[in-house]
């Protein structure tokens, strides 16, 4: 039996193709969709070990909570929470797709279903009828899945006291936690904990994260290195370290690569609740739920893209672990160098930003938008109608006339963006690729991109590259990571060791 190729993803196969990936126990798909079986009432990852079952008593489903909600428990052997999460997410702009999103971040567990419908701008009862047929379980199930995923990851991960793991997944109690691990994988947490197959990771949050492969690391590292905020982040050849404001307090993180090329995340946090927040957004950050085969796919296809996407396979697209950040930031780099960014960005920092303890050092959080709209003119440089400009955007994120966030519409933030003094395309589209993790942006007019068309025969006008890049869609921001590092200024990221090219890290 054929198996289908990732390029689609998941989303609108058939049965026979579901089937066929569950025969073939194609790793490609795992947290993708999930199998339920109706003789055993359990459901699996695609890629489960154990034999197949008769397609007759099988049901598919989009998400873990629709088989929650179905009555179907985890499986023991392949534990379907543990596989990286779809990539569906970030390729769907619809309420589905946006609110997953929020859902991850945190939102049902700080705001209630209410203040997530608020944010989607539908009424409650309307948003869970909406998910419930799209995904088959609405906000509150979804949210209850992901405290379920995070709680198996610490139980698993860590030796924390179950009453830590119990807050630090989302949990109200630890009843709540106990009887949720209990109907989802069908044993409690003792008996979850015991059966892991390795050691604990040292220190109380310290992670291994699941990750799709391959995935260039090398491109990874090198990014955030060269972008690194002074004060704020730090950055070497397998590891990036910052400290960022969540909903809890401040929080510091580390994601590193360890000898064995699995990705650690190592943190700090003010509140234990924001585990599951830091968790999402890293996993934003560094585009870990990306499907890199069926992007590697589709953009090899084309000649000129050919030997790029051979010499760098699994490229991801950063993203952000901070919107409101990442917008002033984006305003800051425009038409500047990355040097000259990072040396404004540092200074904004220094002169505004809160100081806290980590373990790497005393380290310093990007100010808030309210003290660069009030003290920001005293340290900004460079052109008047730019400094204004990011004052004026930050005037408004402070008093909530603007909101910048993972569950907007891609298209009505671009337009909202673009209504903003001193913001162009260049801007309002970088925000939507590194915010909303679009993966079908293309900057016409970065000067490094350009560049980097030109070292790969691709036309490198911004009329030309326009015209071409149609052909690699719906890639187009992978596209211009590609273009990115095959431009001369940043050929220096890839002299780091060899990008990790195992097809499943976990």
């Amino acid at each position: 039996m054929t198996t289908p190729t990732t390029t689609g993803g998941a989303r609108g196969m058939t049965f026979h193709e579901r089937y066929g990936v569950i025969s073939s126990r194609d790793p490609r798909f795992d947290g993708q969709f999930v199998t339920a079986v109706r003789s055993t009432g359990i459901y699996c990852r695609p890629s489960c070990p154990a034999r197949t079952p008769k397609a007759a008593n099988v049901t598919f489903y989009a998400t873990s909570a629709a088989a929650h909600e179905a009555g179907y428990r985890a499986c023991k052997r392949c534990l379907p929470e543990a596989a990286p999460g779809s990539p569906e997410w970030d390729l769907r702009s619809d309420t589905a797709a946006r609110a997953m999103r929020l859902i991850a971040d945190g939102v049902v567990d700080r705001e209630g279903v209410p203040g997530l419908a608020r944010r989607l701008g539908y009424s409650p009862r309307h948003l869970t009828r909406l998910l419930t047929a799209e995904l088959g379980a609405g906000p509150l199930a979804l949210a209850r899945a992901h405290r379920a995923h995070t709680a198996r990851m610490l139980l698993v991960g860590t030796d924390l006291p179950a009453a830590d793991v119990a807050f630090s997944a989302g949990f109200s109690s630890v009843r709540q936690f106990t009887d949720t691990v209990g109907e989802v994988f069908g044993m409690p947490p003792t008996e979850l904990r015991a059966r892991r197959h390795r050691a604990p990771s040292p220190g109380p949050l310290d992670l291994v994260l699941p990750v799709r492969g391959p995935i260039d690391t090398v491109g990874l590292f090198g990014w955030m290195r060269a972008h690194a905020v002074p004060g704020m982040e730090t950055g070497a050849a397998d590891a990036f370290a910052r400290v960022v404001r969540l909903p809890g307090g401040p929080a510091w993180f580390e994601l590193r690569q360890d000898a064995a090329g699995r990705l650690r995340l190592r943190g700090q946090l003010t509140a234990l609740s924001d585990l599951g927040t830091l968790i999402a957004r890293v996993r934003r950050l560094f585009d870990l739920d990306a499907d890199p085969l069926a992007v590697d796919e589709s953009l090899a296809r084309h000649p000129e893209l050919a030997a790029a996407v051979a010499g760098v396979p699994g490229v991801r697209v950063p993203g952000t672990v901070d919107a409101a950040e990442m917008l002033i930031r984006a305003m800051i780099g425009q038409q500047i160098s990355v040097a000259a960014a990072r040396t404004v960005q540092g200074r904004l920092v220094t002169a505004l930003g809160e100081t806290v303890d980590t373990p790497d050092g005393p380290m310093t959080l990007f100010p808030t938008p309210a003290a660069i709209a009030e003290r920001g003119a005293d340290v900004l440089r460079g052109p008047a109608a730019r400094v204004r400009a990011v004052l004026s955007a930050a005037a408004a994120l402070a008093d909530g006339t603007l909101a910048v966030g993972p569950g907007d519409d891609p298209l009505e933030l671009r337009r909202t963006l673009l209504a903003l003094p001193g913001v162009g395309p260049w801007t309002a589209d970088y925000v939507r690729m590194r915010v909303l993790g679009d993966p079908d942006v293309l900057l016409p007019g970065d000067v490094a991109a350009r560049a980097g068309a030109a070292e790969l025969g691709i036309p490198a006008d911004a009329a030309g590259l326009t015209a071409w890049a149609p052909r690699a869609a719906p890639w187009r921001s992978y596209l211009m990571a590609h273009l990115w590092y095959a431009a001369p200024v940043t050929r220096a990221w890839r002299s780091a060791p060899p990008a990790q090219t195992q097809e499943s890290i976990a």
